[in-house]
């Protein structure tokens, strides 16, 4: 069996910046530092929370009708995404990647949901991940840091 994959897309901000929440995968600074430790277990749990948490925010923005599509744009400019997760992360990560040469959402499978589709892809991406950050940080704050605290 293949051990499961790190979630990381190369745009570290808890070891270069030292943010609680990664700018890039939204993994818990600890749990960036501590992955190469973790059990598969660890690693599926840590995978489940970024899971939800991105399909939260993106599937209210946004639409997937075309994974193979999609699949295509991530192959195209060699961004990592984990097949075992849901295509709503592989959007997260070519957005976060891959924002300033897509011309057309709709190439890559994919449209923008209500008044989302009259923004610009820069603004939308912009903020997809500060819904992203602020989500990660109060779940960081609800379930890691309350139970340091108690």
């Amino acid at each position: 069996m293949a051990s499961i994959k790190t979630p990381c897309l190369g745009i570290c901000s808890t070891t270069s910046l030292g943010d609680v929440v990664c700018r890039g995968c939204k993994r818990y600074s600890f749990e960036v530092i501590n992955w190469n430790g973790y059990d598969d277990a660890a690693k599926s749990a840590v995978l489940s929370r970024i899971e939800r948490l991105n399909t939260q925010i993106l599937e209210g923005k946004l639409r997937i009708f075309s994974v193979p599509n999609l699949k295509a744009g991530l192959d195209r400019y060699q961004v990592p995404y984990d097949e075992a997760l849901s295509p709503y992360c592989w959007l997260h990560n070519l957005l976060k990647k891959a924002h300033s040469r897509i011309g057309s959402l709709e190439e890559y499978g994919v449209y923008a949901l209500g008044s989302f589709a009259e923004m610009p892809l820069a603004e939308l991406c912009e903020l997809i991940e500060n819904d992203l950050l602020v989500l990660s940080e109060a779940h960081h704050a609800r379930y890691v840091s309350a139970n340091k605290a108690g």
